[in-house]
């Protein structure tokens, strides 16, 4: 026994070298957490490490999302990753694991030898691991330069344990895998707040370096725009809070539909919403279908959020949706220390004013001629040429057909 700890000892002091050099090197590159955190388990195995299971639980800065976690499994492929929604730190889940300890007390560490510890254990957690074979579970904090402590765990399944030459290496380890970790994570902190601020291409945009003021580009695109009729009036009647809820709802209802059908969010300009389809080097026909089936989709959407709100006694809620097919110039505007992605030109102007059109015709959707003939089907049909504010010749516009 031991001539065996001194060759782990041994052992374990060149794996250190060796996995701090790969963490450093190797690590940056690595595609994502989860594939990074795939090879660091394997490698460890690799290294003889008696690695059954191991996991990362990361918190971050999102909108909808509280945290990450990873799970590894040696005799299954790959990561799985879990996403846990804001609210998930007030589970019962949450607060009958270990994970707790670090993440809320900032304790350094835990241990359990699974194998020597009688019922009933501390966590719900041991006992599924000890019915699956498990003999020694270790969580340890990775801290991030913020001070937001995160957790990284690792289980063994070998009769004993973790030995001490392996937790020794577990523990040098932490800092450059705990440095690495910050870096992805930074990085996909960055990417959630651009997508969800900025909108998805202008984000990407962003983080490949296109960030000089001026610089534009001309894409073809449909364009989408969107109102909520009577708003002023609303606005003035509610309550604070229950119009921010009647506008997120409102919005809801018509931004998952453009974003599920790969439209990117612009902006929202009080109780409207631009965003735009990009044609690339796709049929026009077919992304104009995408755009008016993601507005049909939205009219169901408001159509059961009305529902509700009729039924709680609440006003219903109209909107006007525009559509249309054209050029636009698509790029960094704004002042030097406050720049937007956005699109300009006649063709948002003429969306804009076509939307106008909605409350006088009495239609929801409307389109212009361009988008209305180049869509499939005939699913739009011409309502005429019809004066528009702001421009001196009318323009004809087609609609949906009345239900």
């Amino acid at each position: 026994m031991a001539e065996f700890l001194a060759k782990q000892e041994t052992s374990g002091s060149w794996n250190k070298e060796a996995l701090i050099d790969w963490l450093l090197t190797e690590g940056p590159r690595t595609e994502s957490i989860a594939a990074l955190m795939d090879l660091f388990c394997r490698r460890l195995v690799g290294y003889g490490v008696p690695l059954w299971r191991g996991s990362l639980h990361l918190r971050t800065l999102h909108p909808l999302v509280w945290g990450w976690s990873y799970v590894w499994w040696r005799d299954r492929d790959g990561f799985r990753e879990v996403v846990h929604a804001h609210g998930g730190e007030e589970t019962e889940e949450y607060r009958n694991s270990p994970l707790r300890g670090i993440f809320d007390d900032g304790v350094d560490g835990l241990r359990y030898r699974i194998d020597q510890l009688p019922p009933p254990h501390p966590y719900p957690i041991l006992t599924e691991f000890q019915a699956q074979g498990a003999t020694d579970y270790v969580a340890m904090p990775i801290r991030f330069s913020s001070g937001h402590n995160n957790v990284v765990s690792f289980a063994s399944d070998r009769p004993g344990g973790f030995d001490p030459a392996t937790l020794g290496l577990l523990y040098d380890v932490l800092p450059a895998l705990t440095a690495i970790i910050e870096a992805k994570s930074l990085r996909r902190l960055v990417v959630n707040i651009l997508d969800t601020y900025v909108g998805r291409d202008a984000g990407l945009r962003v983080l490949s370096g296109d960030i000089r003021r001026g610089t534009a580009v001309t894409m073809g695109a449909v364009l989408w725009y969107c109102d909520l009729r009577g708003f002023t009036n609303l606005a003035d009647r509610l309550p604070l809070d229950e119009l921010i809820g009647l506008l997120n709802g409102y919005f809801e209802c018509m931004a998952l539909p453009v974003q599920a059908r790969g439209g990117d969010i612009l902006k929202f300009i009080g109780d409207a919403m631009l965003a735009v389809f990009p044609l690339g080097d796709r049929d026009p026909a077919a992304v104009c279908d995408m755009a008016l089936e993601a507005a049909e989709e939205a009219l169901k959407g408001m159509a059961e959020l009305n529902a509700e709100r009729a039924a709680w006694g609440q006003p219903i809620l109209k909107a006007g949706i525009a559509l249309h097919l054209g050029d636009v110039m698509y790029g960094n505007i704004g002042a030097p220390s406050r720049l937007d992605f956005t699109v300009i030109g006649p063709a948002v102007n003429l969306v804009t004013r076509i939307e106008g059109l909605c409350s006088r015709l009495d239609r929801v959707v409307l389109s212009s001629a361009v988008f209305g003939r180049t869509v499939s089907g005939g699913r739009l049909l011409s309502l005429g040429w019809q004066p528009v504010r702001g421009l001196k010749e009318p323009v004809e516009v087609f609609g949906m057909e009345p239900a």
